[in-house]
């Protein structure tokens, strides 16, 4: 009897939990840049500027909007405003740590236009980090800022999360910016 060979080749597990599109990843590594690898979930946005090395990937710079707390920041950590903050955060850290420039890693997240996940690049591109982008997709001032969800809590939409009232966030926003930018943490 003659050996027989199968053609079919078992995915790796990531792939197969649908974590990881390595065909996509394969081109961001091989663009030489550090990827800005943004996740978001309901509560927190993660941004981490990683470099692909030989033994496994390092990550260069990170930020997570659970951080920003020690900002003095007192609305919840997974909206449109707190994704902007953590990508600046992310990006000073980036710069602090001798990055220039990268490549924006969406993992399996959607691509929406003015999305949580633009809001963290804009962020970073706002720290001074060069990321390739279609400007059209950034989320306009109005709502990286909050004015948004202080127009829509002016409707008598009740907001429990929010430390601050909904009104107070376009102004909590700006002094949020300022001490990141300037690197302080003082409350």
């Amino acid at each position: 009897m003659s050996k027989m060979t199968t053609r079919y080749k078992t995915p790796h597990m990531r792939r197969l939990d649908k974590k990881t599109d390595y065909s996509k990843r394969l081109k961001l590594v091989k663009s030489g840049l550090p990827r800005a690898a943004v996740r978001k979930s309901s509560e927190n946005i993660t941004v981490q500027l990683i470099k692909f090395e030989e033994p496994g990937d390092k990550v260069l710079a990170a930020a997570s909007s659970k951080q920003l707390a020690a900002y003095g920041w007192k609305a919840p950590s997974g909206n449109l405003p707190a994704a902007y903050l953590t990508g600046l955060l992310a990006g000073v850290r980036a710069k602090a740590a001798g990055v220039t420039e990268a490549v924006l890693d969406a993992g399996l997240g959607k691509s929406t236009k003015g999305s949580r996940i633009y809001a963290a690049l804009k962020g970073m591109i706002d720290a001074g980090i060069k990321i390739p982008h279609d400007p059209k997709v950034l989320p306009d001032e109005m709502r990286t800022s909050g004015a948004h969800i202080a127009a829509y809590a002016a409707n008598g939409k009740g907001f429990t999360k929010y430390g601050i009232t909904p009104a107070e966030l376009p102004k909590h926003f700006t002094e949020i910016k300022a001490k990141i930018a300037a690197g302080s943490k003082g409350k």
